[in-house]
């Protein structure tokens, strides 16, 4: 059975995503964080614009999680995968203190009718449950489920 995520993303990003630029989203974090390894291929994705509504969905067709890692390590991620990543070397000098990561590599990205939720706080990805949901597993127009 599919997870269901909430993944906030900056406007450029979730632009790039919906044109079809960005095919890989990748978070790093120093510390471990819930959603890593707990995104599987399968899951979907709801793709919500930071300070803006969900405004569309996708697939995850694979995830690679890295642990341990090194500013070495996050150099290789860089080279092997920014062409699907598209991060900018600000973001990449940004994530050199990382510790965790994981990419997640999407599929079936399509916009859907804005929807706006009541989230207050600064998680950047949230693992949804039948409790926290923002109520998007009940929102047909959502055309995820």
């Amino acid at each position: 059975m599919a997870n269901y995520h909430l993944v906030i993303l900056k406007k450029p990003y979730l632009d790039a995503i919906l044109d079809g630029h960005k095919q890989i989203e990748s978070r790093f974090t120093k510390t471990r964080r819930p959603a890593f390894g707990r995104v599987l291929a399968g899951d979907k994705l709801f793709l919500k614009v930071s300070s803006g509504p969900v405004c569309a969905r996708a697939t995850v067709t694979a995830v690679k999680n890295f642990e341990n890692l090194t500013p070495g390590h996050i150099i290789e991620i860089k080279k092997r995968y920014n062409h699907y990543i598209k991060g900018s070397n600000e973001y990449w000098d940004s994530k050199m203190s990382s510790r965790f990561g994981f990419l997640a590599w999407l599929t079936d990205i399509k916009p859907i009718e804005p929807v706006r939720i009541h989230k207050k706080d600064w998680r950047a990805w949230v693992v949804l449950t039948e409790k926290e949901n923002f109520g998007l597993l009940k929102k047909k127009d959502c055309n995820i489920l």
